[in-house]
C-alpha cells in the first residue's frame, strides 16, 4: 500500500511530532504493478519539465523506460527487505514507496525532502522503507547490500538485500569482491544488472569482455539474463531468486536487458550529444513496457490509473514547490553521527 491516498501529497507533522512509519510499495496486482509503472514513468517526465524551469538544478539521470526492472523487483520483497540504489535510482525508491512528494521535494532541494533536501537526485534514502540509498558512485551500493545482508543473517533475520547497478559497473572491483564475499558467506543478497547498453556513452559491447552473467558464474553465483522491458518476466526471475536467498540458498544475479529511452543525464540535451541511432532508440521504444503492462489490465482501467497518478503527481508538485529551502545556518547539520554505541567487548 502507498503511504498516501492517490492524488495527495503528505501533510506536515505537528512540531515536535514523529511523523509515521510509511508503508512499503503493494505491487502484488497487475493494476497497482501497471499504476506504480506510470508513477514512475510520468514522475520522470515531470522531473525533467522541472530541470528545463530551473526548479530542480544540477539535472537528473532520468529512468524512462527501464520502470519493469524497478517494478517486477520491487514486487518480490517483502517488508524487512532492503535495496541499494544508483544515481538513476528514483524508479526503485518509488517502487519501494517513497513518497513522490518528498522525493520531488528532495529533488528540488527543499526540507520537505525525503532527506530535508540535502541529498538531492543521486542520494535518496529512507531506512524506515529499507532504503539504503541511492549512490553517485558507480557500483557502490553493492557493498552496501552485502553489508546489510550480513548483518541481517548475523541477527537471525530472513531478509533479503537487492543491489542495483548498471553494466557500467561490470568492471568496477568494489562489485566483484561483493559477489565474492557474497558467495563466500552465502549472503542473501540479489544483484540486478540493469543492463541498457550504454555506460554514459560507452557502448556495453566495447567496454566489458565476456558477459554479465558470466561474471556471477565465475563466483559459483546462480544467474539468469531476462528481459527487462516486460515487468512479469522480471518479477518472475526476482521472486525466484529471493525466494532462494530467503531460504538460505545464497546470493543470486539478474541481468535485466532494458533501454533508457533518455540520456544518461539531462545535460546531454545541451551538450546535443549523438552515440545512438535514432533507429535504435525507436527498436526499444517498441518494446516499452507499459503498454504490455496495460493491455493486461485494460484500456479503460488503465486510463482510469493514468489519471490518479497525474492528480498524485500534481498535488505532489504543489507541496515540493511550496516547501522551503533549507537555512544556510544549518549547513553544517547532520555532518556528524551522534548517540552512537559501540559493540559489546569494543572500547570506545
Amino acid at each position: 500500500m502507498t503511504t498516501t491516498a492517490p492524488g495527495t501529497a503528505p501533510a506536515a507533522a505537528p512540531a515536535g511530532a514523529v511523523p509515521p512509519a510509511p508503508a512499503v510499495a503493494a505491487l502484488d496486482t497487475p493494476e497497482r504493478r501497471y499504476r506504480m509503472l506510470r508513477l514512475i514513468r510520468s514522475f520522470e517526465e515531470r522531473g525533467l519539465d522541472l530541470v528545463k524551469s530551473g526548479v530542480i538544478t544540477g539535472g537528473i539521470h532520468p529512468y524512462i523506460g527501464q520502470e519493469a526492472v524497478a517494478v517486477g523487483v520491487c514486487a518480490a520483497l517483502g517488508a524487512r527487505d532492503r535495496l541499494a540504489s544508483t544515481h538513476r535510482g528514483h524508479g526503485h525508491v518509488l517502487a519501494r514507496g517513497l513518497e513522490p512528494a518528498r522525493l520531488l521535494a528532495e529533488l528540488a532541494g527543499r526540507t520537505g525532502g525525503s532527506n530535508r533536501g540535502r541529498g538531492g537526485s543521486m542520494h535518496a534514502a529512507d531506512l524506515r522503507l529499507g532504503i539504503l540509498g541511492a549512490n553517485g558512485i558507480v557500483g557502490a551500493g553493492a557493498p552496501i547490500a552485502v553489508g546489510a545482508a550480513w548483518a541481517d543473517l548475523r541477527a537471525g533475520s530472513d531478509a533479503v538485500a537487492v543491489a542495483f547497478f548498471g553494466d557500467g559497473a561490470l568492471n568496477q572491483g568494489v562489485l566483484l569482491e561483493s559477489l565474492n564475499l557474497a558467495a563466500m558467506w552465502r549472503l542473501p543478497v540479489l544483484f540486478v544488472c540493469e543492463n541498457n547498453g550504454y555506460a554514459t556513452t560507452l557502448p556495453a559491447g566495447t567496454a566489458v569482455a565476456g558477459s554479465a552473467t558470466g561474471r556471477a558464474a565465475a563466483f559459483g553465483i546462480p544467474a539468469a539474463e531476462v528481459d527487462g522491458m516486460d515487468t512479469e518476466a522480471v518479477r518472475t526471475a526476482a521472486e525466484e531468486a529471493v525466494a532462494r536467498a530467503r531460504a538460505g540458498g545464497g546470493p543470486g544475479f539478474l541481468e535485466c536487458r532494458t533501454y533508457r529511452f533518455e540520456g544518461h543525464h539531462t545535460m546531454e540535451r545541451r551538450m546535443k550529444l549523438h552515440y545512438r541511432t535514432p533507429e535504435e532508440v525507436a527498436a526499444w521504444r517498441e518494446r516499452d513496457p507499459l503498454p504490455r503492462a496495460a493491455a493486461a489490465i485494460g484500456a479503460e482501467r488503465a486510463a482510469a490509473l493514468d489519471a490518479e497518478v497525474a492528480a498524485e503527481l500534481a498535488a505532489a508538485e504543489e507541496f515540493a514547490l511550496a516547501s522551503p529551502h533549507p537555512d544556510p545556518a544549518g549547513a553544517a547539520d547532520h555532518l556528524y553521527a551522534s548517540g552512537l554505541r559501540p559493540r559489546a567487548g569494543v572500547v570506545a
